[in-house]
């Protein structure tokens, strides 16, 4: 049996020498690239993973939990069929982190997809996307997380941020001179990614505009954390986002827990606004988060006497700058602050955060590392220690 696989891998290698005209272009961090012969396709696989460890500990007892594990670890597909203005990106989840939280809603399945869609440019500075991919919300989630410029992402971004879903965006552009308008809005189901139900309680409706007043980042730098390029002139990014979902029944809209309770159906109103400043190594980004509904309790019965829980809203501000030096060592600092609203009962949340990162390759090779001070309401202060190597082919 191994034997006949033998020839035929080496029958199918021999024929593609002999016949095939495909041109294949590889790099390091760029992925694997192939251009059929008469361009009617194309398609880049790029493969990444993080190996993370942690070190937790509650200053008042002084223990100290600690753990290895594969972060993330994703295979990624993306490039343009029958034409270049009809682009395409695949992107899937391995780790148990990417694909957890199987659900009836999504047949009770893994959640391995992450991105499948089309992006077509049927007119000058018009995109029509259809399929599941992040939602125009906030920029640090739209920023690919390997491309961040610390460890993970802010509390703000995991408290409130509208994640990927499925449906459609118009996306459109347009200049004058160095002065840059981008506007995106989008529709789509409202409950997250892989969702296979019906749709009942209603959609999701998003909108974001983006102003670049000094014109484009190097190489899209304006998402992507670090100023690797090293900006020869100041460069600044300034998006707001609304998003209203109808009708949501998870803690924080398309992402959390879902609610058991009849009861449980919300409008959940999210705005966000958000920065992206690089100049000669120096990046700051800032981000300001606030998530509000008519009444955020729920409760599993009609006269509200027995609580099951509450909707994540809120406010939420993440602020952190870095400096890149010369040799590809970038030190940074961050701030994040979490104010949930009075009625769910959390407490306000506190993060300090000092970081260092080496990048090898940008960040397709690169070592992080990040020290965290945190303060949650009247409990104890904790500290958290993280180290992560990540690799993109």
């Amino acid at each position: 049996m191994i034997l006949r696989f033998t020839f035929f891998l080496l029958f199918i290698g021999a024929s593609s020498i002999s016949y095939s005209q495909n041109i294949t272009k590889d790099t390091f961090g760029k992925g694997i690239k192939v251009l059929a012969a008469d361009s009617s396709f194309s398609l880049r696989f790029g493969a990444r993973f993080q190996t993370l460890f942690t070190a937790e500990s509650i200053t008042e007892n002084q223990t100290i939990d600690t753990k290895f594990m594969i972060r993330r670890s994703r295979l990624k597909f993306d490039g343009f069929i029958f034409s270049p203005k009809i682009k395409y990106k695949m992107e899937f989840g391995l780790s148990n982190r990417d694909i957890s939280g199987s659900h009836a809603t999504t047949s009770d399945a893994n959640r391995i997809i992450l991105d499948a869609v089309l992006k077509w440019n049927f007119y000058k500075n018009f995109e029509l996307w259809a399929g599941q991919t992040k939602l125009p919300g906030n920029r640090e989630r739209v920023i690919s997380s390997s491309k961040l410029q610390f460890v993970d992402r802010s509390l703000v971004n995991s408290k409130f941020n509208i994640d990927r879903d499925a449906g459609v965006q118009l996306r459109h552009h347009f200049s004058a001179g160095d002065f840059i308008i981008r506007e995106v809005f989008s529709i789509s189901n409202g409950e997250g990614r892989n969702f296979t139900a019906d749709n009942i309680a209603g959609y999701d409706y998003t909108g974001r505009i983006e102003i670049l007043p000094f014109g484009q980042f190097a190489s899209k730098g304006d998402y992507f954390g670090s100023d690797l390029n090293r900006e020869s002139k100041p460069k600044l990014a300034i998006g707001v986002s609304y998003d209203y979902n109808e009708g949501a029944t998870r803690q924080r809209g398309q992402l959390g827990d879902y609610f058991d309770s009849a009861f449980a159906e919300r409008d959940l109103k999210t705005v966000f606004a958000d920065l992206m400043f690089k100049y000669n190594g120096l990046s700051i980004m800032a981000e300001y988060a606030n998530k509000t509904t008519s009444n955020p309790v729920v409760y599993l019965d009609e006269l509200q006497t027995l609580k099951e829980g509450s909707f994540y809203t809120g406010s939420g501000t993440n602020l952190q700058m870095g400096y890149l030096f010369e040799n590809n060592v970038e030190l940074g600092i961050r701030y994040t602050n979490v104010v949930p609203e009075a009625a769910t009962g959390r407490n306000e949340l506190n993060q300090y955060t000092v970081g260092a990162s080496k990048y090898v390759v940008g960040h397709s090779l690169k070592v992080q590392t990040d020290f965290t001070y945190v303060t949650e309401g009247t409990s104890p202060d904790e500290l958290m220690f993280r180290l992560q190597f990540e690799m993109h082919l």
